[in-house]
Protein backbone atom coordinates (compact mmCIF):
# COMPACT_ATOMS: atom_id res chain seq x y z
CA UNK A 1 0.00 0.00 0.00
CA UNK A 2 1.32 3.46 -1.12
CA UNK A 3 1.72 5.84 1.95
CA UNK A 4 -0.19 9.27 0.95
CA UNK A 5 2.13 12.41 1.04
CA UNK A 6 0.97 14.79 3.44
CA UNK A 7 2.22 18.63 2.64
CA UNK A 8 2.44 20.89 5.52
CA UNK A 9 -0.10 23.94 5.13
CA UNK A 10 2.67 26.47 4.70
CA UNK A 11 3.98 25.15 1.89
CA UNK A 12 1.07 24.83 -0.10
CA UNK A 13 0.34 28.52 0.87
CA UNK A 14 4.05 29.28 -0.45
CA UNK A 15 3.25 27.58 -3.77
CA UNK A 16 -0.03 29.03 -4.45
CA UNK A 17 1.20 32.18 -4.18
CA UNK A 18 4.27 31.59 -6.28
CA UNK A 19 1.11 30.49 -8.87
CA UNK A 20 -0.32 33.83 -8.36
CA UNK A 21 2.80 35.61 -8.93
CA UNK A 22 3.39 33.73 -12.59
CA UNK A 23 0.06 34.43 -14.27
CA UNK A 24 0.47 38.00 -15.39
CA UNK A 25 3.32 36.41 -17.17
CA UNK A 26 0.76 33.38 -18.73
CA UNK A 27 -2.06 35.43 -19.11
CA UNK A 28 -3.27 36.07 -22.86
CA UNK A 29 -2.15 39.24 -24.75
CA UNK A 30 -4.27 42.16 -24.45
CA UNK A 31 -6.50 42.94 -27.55
CA UNK A 32 -5.34 45.61 -30.09
CA UNK A 33 -9.08 45.86 -32.53
CA UNK A 34 -7.73 47.47 -35.74
CA UNK A 35 -10.03 48.86 -38.15
CA UNK A 36 -9.42 49.03 -42.03
CA UNK A 37 -10.78 49.43 -45.50
CA UNK A 38 -11.28 46.52 -48.14
CA UNK A 39 -9.12 47.15 -50.60
CA UNK A 40 -6.39 45.53 -53.61
CA UNK A 41 -5.51 41.76 -52.74
CA UNK A 42 -2.10 43.09 -52.38
CA UNK A 43 -2.46 45.53 -50.28
CA UNK A 44 -4.40 43.03 -47.83
CA UNK A 45 -2.03 40.41 -48.46
CA UNK A 46 0.99 43.30 -47.14
CA UNK A 47 -1.22 44.38 -44.37
CA UNK A 48 -2.14 40.89 -42.59
CA UNK A 49 1.83 39.67 -43.18
CA UNK A 50 2.61 43.05 -40.78
CA UNK A 51 0.08 42.01 -38.18
CA UNK A 52 1.32 38.15 -38.09
CA UNK A 53 5.26 39.80 -37.84
CA UNK A 54 4.13 42.06 -35.25
CA UNK A 55 1.85 39.33 -33.06
CA UNK A 56 4.68 37.02 -33.09
CA UNK A 57 7.57 39.30 -32.22
CA UNK A 58 5.99 40.12 -28.38
CA UNK A 59 3.56 38.41 -25.94
CA UNK A 60 2.02 41.36 -24.93
CA UNK A 61 -0.20 42.64 -27.45
CA UNK A 62 -2.18 41.03 -30.22
CA UNK A 63 -3.50 42.83 -32.61
CA UNK A 64 -6.60 41.83 -34.80
CA UNK A 65 -7.96 43.03 -38.10
CA UNK A 66 -11.68 43.84 -38.99
CA UNK A 67 -12.04 44.67 -42.76
CA UNK A 68 -14.84 46.59 -43.67
CA UNK A 69 -15.56 47.98 -47.43
CA UNK A 70 -14.61 51.04 -48.84
CA UNK A 71 -17.85 52.92 -49.64
CA UNK A 72 -19.34 52.37 -45.93
CA UNK A 73 -15.24 52.74 -43.91
CA UNK A 74 -15.96 56.37 -43.02
CA UNK A 75 -19.80 55.97 -42.53
CA UNK A 76 -18.76 52.72 -39.76
CA UNK A 77 -16.39 54.80 -38.06
CA UNK A 78 -18.45 57.55 -37.74
CA UNK A 79 -21.51 55.72 -36.35
CA UNK A 80 -18.92 53.82 -34.19
CA UNK A 81 -17.49 56.83 -32.59
CA UNK A 82 -20.81 57.96 -31.83
CA UNK A 83 -22.20 54.64 -29.38
CA UNK A 84 -18.34 54.94 -28.40
CA UNK A 85 -17.79 51.32 -30.19
CA UNK A 86 -14.22 52.47 -32.32
CA UNK A 87 -11.33 49.62 -32.30
CA UNK A 88 -7.86 51.15 -30.98
CA UNK A 89 -6.61 51.76 -34.79
CA UNK A 90 -8.18 52.90 -37.62
CA UNK A 91 -6.83 53.26 -41.18
CA UNK A 92 -7.69 56.81 -42.65
CA UNK A 93 -7.35 58.61 -46.21
CA UNK A 94 -4.58 61.15 -45.01
CA UNK A 95 -7.02 64.42 -46.55
CA UNK A 96 -9.35 63.34 -43.41
CA UNK A 97 -7.22 63.00 -40.54
CA UNK A 98 -7.36 66.77 -39.97
CA UNK A 99 -11.44 66.26 -40.40
CA UNK A 100 -11.75 62.66 -37.81
CA UNK A 101 -8.83 64.63 -35.36
CA UNK A 102 -11.19 67.66 -35.17
CA UNK A 103 -14.21 65.51 -34.81
CA UNK A 104 -12.42 63.66 -31.86
CA UNK A 105 -12.29 60.19 -33.74
CA UNK A 106 -8.45 60.11 -33.01
CA UNK A 107 -6.15 61.19 -30.42
CA UNK A 108 -2.63 62.86 -31.12
CA UNK A 109 0.59 60.75 -31.90
CA UNK A 110 3.00 63.14 -30.53
CA UNK A 111 4.95 61.35 -27.27
CA UNK A 112 3.50 58.13 -28.34
CA UNK A 113 5.43 57.46 -31.02
CA UNK A 114 9.78 57.39 -31.05
CA UNK A 115 10.18 60.88 -32.45
CA UNK A 116 13.31 59.65 -34.42
CA UNK A 117 11.34 56.63 -36.30
CA UNK A 118 8.93 59.91 -37.16
CA UNK A 119 11.40 62.41 -38.59
CA UNK A 120 12.34 60.04 -41.03
CA UNK A 121 8.99 59.79 -42.82
CA UNK A 122 8.82 61.82 -46.25
CA UNK A 123 5.45 64.21 -46.31
CA UNK A 124 3.53 61.30 -47.69
CA UNK A 125 4.16 59.54 -44.31
CA UNK A 126 2.66 62.11 -42.20
CA UNK A 127 -0.91 63.32 -41.24
CA UNK A 128 -1.09 66.21 -38.96
CA UNK A 129 -3.73 69.06 -37.44
CA UNK A 130 -3.28 71.80 -35.86
CA UNK A 131 0.66 71.09 -35.81
CA UNK A 132 0.37 68.07 -34.15
CA UNK A 133 0.99 64.01 -35.67
CA UNK A 134 -1.93 62.29 -35.44
CA UNK A 135 -1.73 59.41 -38.63
CA UNK A 136 1.36 57.53 -40.02
CA UNK A 137 1.91 55.51 -43.55
CA UNK A 138 4.34 53.34 -44.51
CA UNK A 139 3.51 53.76 -48.53
CA UNK A 140 2.60 56.70 -51.04
CA UNK A 141 1.66 56.80 -54.50
CA UNK A 142 2.87 59.99 -56.62
CA UNK A 143 2.36 61.94 -60.25
CA UNK A 144 4.47 61.63 -63.13
CA UNK A 145 3.60 62.39 -66.77
CA UNK A 146 4.22 59.01 -68.90
CA UNK A 147 5.39 59.06 -72.23
CA UNK A 148 7.51 56.92 -75.07
CA UNK A 149 10.45 58.43 -76.01
CA UNK A 150 10.13 57.26 -79.24
CA UNK A 151 6.87 59.20 -79.91
CA UNK A 152 8.92 61.82 -78.37
CA UNK A 153 11.57 62.02 -80.58
CA UNK A 154 9.73 61.65 -83.68
CA UNK A 155 8.18 64.74 -82.98
CA UNK A 156 11.63 66.11 -81.95
CA UNK A 157 10.28 66.69 -78.93
CA UNK A 158 12.75 66.82 -75.75
CA UNK A 159 11.50 65.05 -72.38
CA UNK A 160 11.21 66.69 -69.67
CA UNK A 161 13.52 66.40 -66.54
CA UNK A 162 13.52 66.97 -62.34
CA UNK A 163 17.16 69.02 -63.91
CA UNK A 164 14.77 70.81 -66.48
CA UNK A 165 10.66 70.36 -66.37
CA UNK A 166 8.50 71.51 -69.12
CA UNK A 167 7.01 74.90 -68.35
CA UNK A 168 3.26 75.29 -68.56
CA UNK A 169 3.56 76.72 -71.80
CA UNK A 170 6.51 74.88 -72.97
CA UNK A 171 3.78 71.18 -72.23
CA UNK A 172 0.98 73.55 -74.14
CA UNK A 173 3.22 73.96 -77.13
CA UNK A 174 3.99 70.82 -77.50
CA UNK A 175 0.30 68.97 -76.97
CA UNK A 176 -0.26 71.86 -79.94
CA UNK A 177 2.46 70.41 -82.16
CA UNK A 178 1.05 66.95 -81.46
CA UNK A 179 -2.24 67.56 -82.39
CA UNK A 180 -1.07 69.08 -85.68
CA UNK A 181 1.07 66.26 -86.43
CA UNK A 182 -1.94 64.13 -87.10
CA UNK A 183 -0.72 61.40 -84.95
CA UNK A 184 -3.03 61.98 -81.92
CA UNK A 185 -6.54 63.07 -81.73
CA UNK A 186 -6.25 63.78 -78.39
CA UNK A 187 -2.51 63.75 -77.20
CA UNK A 188 -3.06 64.37 -73.80
CA UNK A 189 -4.96 61.60 -71.39
CA UNK A 190 -5.89 63.40 -68.12
CA UNK A 191 -8.12 60.57 -66.18
CA UNK A 192 -11.31 62.38 -67.59
CA UNK A 193 -13.14 59.28 -66.12
CA UNK A 194 -12.27 59.75 -62.64
CA UNK A 195 -14.32 61.47 -60.16
CA UNK A 196 -14.20 62.57 -56.37
CA UNK A 197 -10.48 62.65 -54.84
CA UNK A 198 -9.00 62.56 -58.15
CA UNK A 199 -9.49 66.64 -58.62
CA UNK A 200 -7.74 67.73 -56.10
CA UNK A 201 -4.85 65.10 -55.48
CA UNK A 202 -4.08 65.87 -59.16
CA UNK A 203 -4.76 69.26 -60.16
CA UNK A 204 -4.63 70.92 -56.72
CA UNK A 205 -0.64 71.15 -57.13
CA UNK A 206 -1.06 72.85 -60.23
CA UNK A 207 -2.61 75.99 -58.04
CA UNK A 208 0.66 75.29 -55.64
CA UNK A 209 2.68 75.04 -58.68
CA UNK A 210 1.20 78.83 -59.74
CA UNK A 211 1.97 79.85 -56.00
CA UNK A 212 -1.77 79.34 -54.70
CA UNK A 213 -3.85 77.25 -53.35
CA UNK A 214 -6.97 75.54 -52.42
CA UNK A 215 -6.78 77.42 -48.68
CA UNK A 216 -4.57 80.30 -46.82
CA UNK A 217 -2.71 77.24 -45.05
CA UNK A 218 -1.89 80.35 -41.79
CA UNK A 219 -5.51 80.74 -41.30
CA UNK A 220 -6.80 77.58 -42.99
CA UNK A 221 -10.24 79.20 -42.78
CA UNK A 222 -9.74 82.14 -45.68
CA UNK A 223 -10.32 80.74 -49.25
CA UNK A 224 -11.38 84.31 -50.82
CA UNK A 225 -8.27 85.39 -52.76
CA UNK A 226 -6.57 82.25 -52.74
CA UNK A 227 -8.69 79.88 -54.40
CA UNK A 228 -10.06 82.58 -56.97
CA UNK A 229 -6.53 84.50 -56.75
CA UNK A 230 -5.33 85.40 -60.75
CA UNK A 231 -2.71 82.12 -60.22
CA UNK A 232 -5.87 80.16 -59.50
CA UNK A 233 -7.91 81.55 -62.56
CA UNK A 234 -4.63 81.29 -65.05
CA UNK A 235 -4.18 77.40 -64.17
CA UNK A 236 -8.42 77.03 -64.02
CA UNK A 237 -8.02 78.87 -67.75
CA UNK A 238 -5.32 76.37 -68.65
CA UNK A 239 -6.97 73.66 -67.60
CA UNK A 240 -9.84 74.53 -69.14
CA UNK A 241 -7.66 75.75 -72.88
CA UNK A 242 -6.54 71.58 -72.84
CA UNK A 243 -10.55 70.58 -73.53
CA UNK A 244 -11.69 73.86 -75.59
CA UNK A 245 -8.74 73.05 -78.10
CA UNK A 246 -9.03 69.71 -77.65
CA UNK A 247 -5.52 68.52 -76.17
CA UNK A 248 -7.22 66.73 -73.55
CA UNK A 249 -10.66 64.27 -74.31
CA UNK A 250 -13.73 65.98 -72.43
CA UNK A 251 -15.57 62.41 -71.94
CA UNK A 252 -13.17 59.20 -73.06
CA UNK A 253 -14.88 56.12 -73.30
CA UNK A 254 -12.11 54.26 -71.83
CA UNK A 255 -9.08 54.50 -69.77
CA UNK A 256 -6.66 52.63 -72.44
CA UNK A 257 -5.73 55.50 -74.75
CA UNK A 258 -1.77 55.79 -73.37
CA UNK A 259 -2.06 51.51 -73.56
CA UNK A 260 -3.28 51.91 -76.88
CA UNK A 261 -1.47 54.59 -78.36
CA UNK A 262 -3.65 57.15 -79.17
CA UNK A 263 -2.25 59.46 -76.50
CA UNK A 264 1.35 61.11 -76.46
CA UNK A 265 1.43 61.69 -72.74
CA UNK A 266 -0.76 60.18 -69.50
CA UNK A 267 -0.64 62.42 -66.61
CA UNK A 268 -1.75 59.91 -63.70
CA UNK A 269 -0.33 58.33 -60.23
CA UNK A 270 2.66 55.77 -60.32
CA UNK A 271 -0.01 52.90 -60.10
CA UNK A 272 0.59 52.40 -63.56
CA UNK A 273 4.45 51.97 -62.71
CA UNK A 274 4.36 47.99 -63.24
CA UNK A 275 1.82 48.27 -65.91
CA UNK A 276 4.07 50.73 -68.37
CA UNK A 277 7.02 49.23 -67.44
CA UNK A 278 6.24 46.20 -68.74
CA UNK A 279 5.07 46.81 -71.68
CA UNK A 280 7.21 49.32 -72.76
CA UNK A 281 10.63 48.95 -71.48
CA UNK A 282 13.08 51.45 -72.00
CA UNK A 283 11.08 53.28 -74.22
CA UNK A 284 8.83 54.77 -71.49
CA UNK A 285 9.58 57.96 -69.96
CA UNK A 286 8.73 59.29 -66.66
CA UNK A 287 9.10 62.84 -66.15
CA UNK A 288 7.39 65.43 -63.25
CA UNK A 289 4.27 67.14 -64.14
CA UNK A 290 4.41 70.69 -65.70
CA UNK A 291 5.85 73.61 -63.97
CA UNK A 292 3.41 76.65 -63.62
CA UNK A 293 6.26 78.70 -62.24
CA UNK A 294 6.94 77.93 -58.42
CA UNK A 295 8.43 74.34 -59.58
CA UNK A 296 6.55 71.06 -60.40
CA UNK A 297 4.52 69.99 -57.43
CA UNK A 298 2.19 66.61 -56.68
CA UNK A 299 -0.16 65.22 -54.06
CA UNK A 300 1.27 63.71 -51.46
CA UNK A 301 0.21 61.08 -48.72
CA UNK A 302 -2.23 57.95 -48.91
CA UNK A 303 -3.87 56.02 -46.28
CA UNK A 304 -2.47 55.81 -42.89
CA UNK A 305 -2.97 54.85 -39.46
CA UNK A 306 -4.55 56.57 -36.19
CA UNK A 307 -5.10 55.58 -32.49
CA UNK A 308 -8.43 56.20 -31.51
CA UNK A 309 -9.75 58.39 -28.41
CA UNK A 310 -11.59 55.48 -26.90
CA UNK A 311 -8.29 53.45 -27.22
CA UNK A 312 -8.07 51.38 -24.18
CA UNK A 313 -4.67 50.24 -24.65
CA UNK A 314 -2.55 53.20 -26.56
CA UNK A 315 0.59 52.02 -25.23
CA UNK A 316 -0.61 48.77 -27.40
CA UNK A 317 -1.64 50.52 -30.13
CA UNK A 318 1.97 52.76 -30.56
CA UNK A 319 3.77 49.68 -30.66
CA UNK A 320 2.10 48.20 -33.31
CA UNK A 321 2.20 51.91 -35.13
CA UNK A 322 5.76 52.02 -34.53
CA UNK A 323 6.33 48.34 -36.03
CA UNK A 324 4.92 49.54 -39.19
CA UNK A 325 7.07 52.61 -39.94
CA UNK A 326 10.29 50.75 -38.93
CA UNK A 327 12.28 50.61 -41.88
CA UNK A 328 12.08 46.52 -42.59
CA UNK A 329 7.96 46.85 -42.31
CA UNK A 330 7.95 49.82 -44.91
CA UNK A 331 10.37 47.92 -47.04
CA UNK A 332 7.88 44.76 -46.86
CA UNK A 333 5.31 46.75 -47.68
CA UNK A 334 6.79 48.43 -51.04
CA UNK A 335 7.92 44.88 -51.82
CA UNK A 336 4.60 42.98 -51.67
CA UNK A 337 2.66 45.89 -53.54
CA UNK A 338 4.83 47.71 -55.29
CA UNK A 339 3.84 51.42 -54.14
CA UNK A 340 6.55 54.20 -52.75
CA UNK A 341 7.98 53.28 -49.09
CA UNK A 342 8.00 56.78 -47.40
CA UNK A 343 11.04 56.87 -45.48
CA UNK A 344 15.08 56.53 -47.20
CA UNK A 345 15.85 54.08 -44.86
CA UNK A 346 12.78 51.87 -45.92
CA UNK A 347 13.34 52.28 -50.06
CA UNK A 348 17.46 51.01 -49.61
CA UNK A 349 15.94 48.00 -48.38
CA UNK A 350 13.84 47.49 -51.71
CA UNK A 351 14.87 46.46 -55.31
CA UNK A 352 12.94 48.86 -57.31
CA UNK A 353 13.25 52.05 -54.94
CA UNK A 354 16.49 51.85 -53.54
CA UNK A 355 19.57 54.20 -55.11
CA UNK A 356 19.93 53.36 -58.92
CA UNK A 357 16.76 50.92 -58.60
CA UNK A 358 14.15 51.20 -61.74
CA UNK A 359 11.94 52.86 -60.22
CA UNK A 360 13.86 55.20 -57.67
CA UNK A 361 12.58 58.11 -59.91
CA UNK A 362 8.97 57.88 -58.08
CA UNK A 363 10.95 57.78 -54.73
CA UNK A 364 12.58 61.20 -55.63
CA UNK A 365 9.64 63.27 -56.95
CA UNK A 366 7.90 62.17 -53.72
CA UNK A 367 11.09 63.62 -51.50
CA UNK A 368 11.23 66.61 -53.92
CA UNK A 369 7.68 67.45 -55.47
CA UNK A 370 5.32 66.28 -52.86
CA UNK A 371 2.39 68.54 -50.93
CA UNK A 372 0.38 67.18 -48.45
CA UNK A 373 -3.47 68.72 -49.09
CA UNK A 374 -4.38 71.33 -47.00
CA UNK A 375 -4.09 70.09 -43.12
CA UNK A 376 -7.78 71.22 -42.04
CA UNK A 377 -11.23 69.38 -41.00
CA UNK A 378 -12.72 71.21 -44.37
CA UNK A 379 -10.86 69.40 -46.76
CA UNK A 380 -13.86 66.85 -47.78
CA UNK A 381 -15.76 70.23 -48.13
CA UNK A 382 -12.56 71.89 -50.11
CA UNK A 383 -12.11 69.05 -52.14
CA UNK A 384 -15.72 68.44 -53.59
CA UNK A 385 -16.21 72.32 -54.18
CA UNK A 386 -12.80 72.30 -56.62
CA UNK A 387 -13.97 69.20 -57.98
CA UNK A 388 -17.04 70.58 -59.03
CA UNK A 389 -14.98 73.63 -60.22
CA UNK A 390 -12.91 71.65 -62.31
CA UNK A 391 -15.65 69.59 -63.52
CA UNK A 392 -17.85 73.29 -64.94
CA UNK A 393 -14.83 74.46 -66.23
CA UNK A 394 -14.22 71.30 -68.56
CA UNK A 395 -17.55 71.68 -69.63
CA UNK A 396 -16.97 75.05 -70.99
CA UNK A 397 -17.50 77.69 -67.84
CA UNK A 398 -15.00 80.33 -67.35
CA UNK A 399 -12.51 79.87 -64.50
CA UNK A 400 -13.13 83.30 -62.51
CA UNK A 401 -16.81 82.12 -62.44
CA UNK A 402 -16.26 78.60 -61.58
CA UNK A 403 -13.80 79.48 -58.71
CA UNK A 404 -15.83 82.01 -57.03
CA UNK A 405 -18.65 79.96 -57.02
CA UNK A 406 -16.47 77.35 -55.36
CA UNK A 407 -14.91 80.15 -52.75
CA UNK A 408 -19.00 81.30 -52.13
CA UNK A 409 -19.71 77.40 -50.94
CA UNK A 410 -16.42 76.78 -48.66
CA UNK A 411 -17.27 80.46 -46.95
CA UNK A 412 -20.73 79.14 -46.29
CA UNK A 413 -19.22 75.68 -45.23
CA UNK A 414 -16.85 77.21 -42.79
CA UNK A 415 -19.21 79.56 -41.15
CA UNK A 416 -22.03 76.98 -40.99
CA UNK A 417 -18.89 74.77 -39.20
CA UNK A 418 -17.24 78.05 -37.17
CA UNK A 419 -14.29 77.83 -38.88
CA UNK A 420 -13.81 73.77 -38.06
CA UNK A 421 -12.13 74.88 -34.57
CA UNK A 422 -9.82 78.26 -36.25
CA UNK A 423 -10.86 81.72 -35.33
CA UNK A 424 -13.01 82.65 -38.29
CA UNK A 425 -11.64 86.08 -37.90
CA UNK A 426 -8.81 85.26 -39.68
CA UNK A 427 -10.51 84.95 -42.63
CA UNK A 428 -11.19 89.04 -43.09
CA UNK A 429 -7.86 89.77 -42.06
CA UNK A 430 -6.09 86.74 -43.67
CA UNK A 431 -3.76 86.69 -40.74
CA UNK A 432 -2.63 83.38 -39.20
CA UNK A 433 -3.77 82.55 -35.46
Amino acid sequence: MKRAVIIPSSLLATLAMLGAAAAPALAAPAEIKLWRHDTGDLEMTAGRAAVERFNRSQSRWKVTVEAIPQGSYTESITAASMVGQLPCVIAMDQPIVPNFAWAGHVRPLDGLLPADAVATLLEGGRGTYKGQLYSVGQLDVVLALFARRSQLSALGVRAATMEQPYTAAEFHDILAQAKRSGRFRFPLDLNARFTGEWYSYAFSPWLQSAGTDLIDRTSYVRVDGVLNSDPAVGVGRYYGRLFKDKLAERNPADDKAFEQNRVLFHYTGSWKAHEYSERFGDDLVVMPPPDFGHGPKIGAASWQWGITRSCKQPEGAAAFLAHLISPQEIAAASRTTGLVPVSAEGAALTEHYRPGGDWRLYFEFAKRYAVARPASPAYPALSSAFEKALVDIRSGKDAAEALDQAVDAMEHNMSRNNGYGYGLAARKNGGGL
